[in-house]
């Protein structure tokens, strides 16, 4: 491996996803999309594009699809509309924007940008968030338009039976099964950096923020350690603080990259939760693991070749 390789990786939620979930024709367009942006990341990564301006493409490509519960295809809350939180961090310095019960904006992880890039605050939330968007020159939309009919009707049948459910649940059908979207790079300089946006759950609370946005719980980035983006049981995340305790036990432990990502999901497991994350360690080295059967995911590996993945095995 060279001293500075250019890694990248990205997912699109992590949970029950097995062979008889998806038929032939959205397997393959969903292995289509993870490619086509995983390799659009990797051309600007070698044109010297800095890992946050990827991390932060390659989402707003993902918010774009509407396989995934993130921007346009996001699950409804429990009035029947899109509710969005999304955050990005850049390991060079620590700086990190979030948004939460975001409403009117298409790409949520933008205005996490905007957040960002200003600088006066991390995280901005529900009509708050929407305002600086709008005084950020970001367009506001109508929710309407982020809305899919196989959303909608996923909504109706939440709704009817009073269940508030994630893309990991058990129980759901196999086409509430897309997830979380998030994205983790090394550039060419050797500084990482990592974006993460969501609709939470079908049906949820109005208001209710799970772990995408809060900076250690969901997405996390330092150039002494190590990038990440999770995806799975919001509130179990974020008892676990996944993605800080990735980082936490690599700086301070001194724990391999694999171990700590491994250490940190079993904490969800034995708090009863599940999912999964991508992350990338300040040396190069990559791991995209996960406790569900499924995750969708896509990565360059150390020789530049880019590969994705649905199942487990």
């Amino acid at each position: 491996m060279s001293a500075s390789p250019i890694r990248f990786a990205l997912h699109g939620g992590a949970g029950v996803i097995d062979r008889t979930s998806l038929d032939a024709e959205r397997e393959a367009d969903c292995h289509w999309q993870l490619r086509n942006i995983a390799e659009q990341a990797h051309q600007a990564l070698l044109a010297g594009t800095s890992a946050l301006d990827v991390v932060q493409r390659a989402v707003e490509a993902l918010e774009d699809c509407p396989w995934f519960n993130a921007g346009h295809g996001s699950v409804l809350n429990a009035d029947g509309v899109p509710e969005l939180d999304a955050a990005l961090m850049d390991g060079r310095d620590r700086r990190c924007g979030a948004v939460a019960a975001l409403r009117g904006q298409r790409h949520p992880i933008r205005v996490a940008r905007a957040v960002l890039d200003d600088g006066q605050h991390v995280l901005l939330a529900g009509d708050g968030a929407a305002r600086f968007a709008i005084e950020q020159g970001l367009t506001a939309i109508d929710d309407a338009t982020l809305i899919t009919a196989e959303r909608h009707a996923q909504w109706q049948r939440a709704s009817a039976s009073g269940r508030v459910s994630l893309d990991h649940d058990v129980a759901i059908e196999s086409s509430d099964r897309c997830g979380t979207v998030g994205a983790v790079a090394r550039d060419l300089h050797g500084h990482l950096a990592a974006a993460t946006s969501t609709g939470g759950m079908t049906n949820k609370r109005p208001g209710r923020v799970g772990d995408t946005p809060l900076i250690g719980s969901g997405t996390w980035a330092d150039d002494r350690t190590v990038c990440v983006s999770t995806t799975g049981t919001g509130e179990h995340f974020i008892r676990a603080q996944v993605a800080f305790l990735v980082h936490a036990r690599m700086c301070f432990d001194g724990c391999t990259l694999a171990t700590a990502a491994t250490a940190a999901l079993d904490e969800v497991a034995q708090l009863g939760g599940c999912g999964g994350l991508i992350a990338i360690a300040h040396d190069g080295q990559l791991v995209l693991p996960f406790n569900t059967p499924g995750m969708y995911r896509a990565w360059i590996d150390a020789d530049g070749r880019v590969d994705t993945a649905i199942y487990a095995c």
